[in-house]
C-alpha cells in the first residue's frame, strides 16, 4: 500500500514539474485542453534535435529539447541538453527545476536537490522548486525536513495544489488515510485539471476502497 502512494508520488510531481515549467514557453490554454499535436501530425522532435546539432547554443532549442526528452522518458538525453542549457543561462529557473527533475529521474537527488535550490535562489518561494525539493528530500527519508517544507509552502503559497498532493503522500505512507484522503481533495478543489489531481483521484479511490474493506472485514 504504501509502495503505491509512493509511485503515485513520483508519477504527479514530476510530471507537474515539467509542465509548470514549459507552461511559462507556450500559449495560454483554456483549462482542460492541450497543446498536443493533432493524431497524424508530424514528430517535433527530430526537427528540434537537428536544430540543437547544428547550433548547441541557442538556449530556447536546448531547453524545448530538454523538456521534451523529460516528457519522453529520455532521461539520459535529457540531464545531457538541459546541463547545456543550463552553462548558458545558470540562472535560468526554468532549467534549474527541470535538470533536477532529470538528476532525480536519473538516480542522483542529491545532485538535483543543488538544482532546485538554485531555483529558489532565483526565485524565492517557487512552488513547483519546493515541491519537487521536499519530494526528493521525503525519497531519501529525510521526512521531517520535507513535510516542514510543505507546511511552509501552504502557509505562504495557500493554493500550491503541489504541497498538498506531497503532503497527502506522507500522511497515506504514515497510515494516516483519512488525513491523505482530505488534503488530496484539496488537491482536486484547486487544480482539478491538473496532473496531480489525476493522481490525487486515483490514490483516493485505492485508499477509499482499502478502507472500506478493512471496516468489512
Amino acid at each position: 500500500m504504501k509502495r503505491l502512494m509512493t509511485v503515485l508520488l513520483c508519477l504527479g510531481i514530476a510530471t507537474l514539474a515539467v509542465a509548470s515549467a514549459r507552461a511559462q514557453d507556450v500559449p495560454k490554454v483554456k483549462p482542460g485542453t492541450t497543446t498536443a499535436a493533432p493524431a497524424g501530425a508530424p514528430d517535433s522532435l527530430p526537427p528540434l534535435e537537428k536544430a540543437v546539432a547544428k547550433d548547441s547554443t541557442n538556449f530556447d532549442d536546448l531547453y524545448r529539447l530538454g523538456v521534451m526528452y523529460l516528457d519522453r522518458d529520455k532521461i539520459e538525453e535529457a540531464v545531457k541538453v538541459l546541463s547545456k542549457a543550463h552553462r548558458l543561462r545558470p540562472k535560468d529557473h526554468r532549467v534549474c527545476v527541470n535538470l533536477g527533475v532529470a538528476l532525480d529521474a536519473d538516480g542522483k537527488p542529491a545532485s538535483a536537490q543543488d538544482y532546485y535550490r538554485e531555483a529558489l535562489a532565483q526565485v524565492p518561494g517557487d512552488s513547483v522548486a519546493l515541491c519537487r525539493l521536499a519530494s526528493s528530500l521525503y525519497s531519501q527519508a529525510k521526512q521531517a525536513e520535507a513535510t516542514a517544507m510543505l507546511w511552509e509552502t501552504i502557509q505562504k503559497t495557500p493554493r500550491a495544489y503541489c504541497a498538498y498532493f506531497t503532503l497527502g503522500v506522507a500522511f497515506a505512507d504514515a497510515g494516516i488515510y483519512r488525513e491523505a484522503i482530505r488534503l488530496w481533495r484539496k488537491v482536486v478543489e484547486l487544480a482539478p485539471t491538473s496532473p496531480e489531481a489525476v493522481s490525487a483521484r486515483e490514490s483516493i479511490d485505492v485508499l477509499e476502497k482499502y478502507i472500506s474493506s478493512s471496516q468489512s472485514q
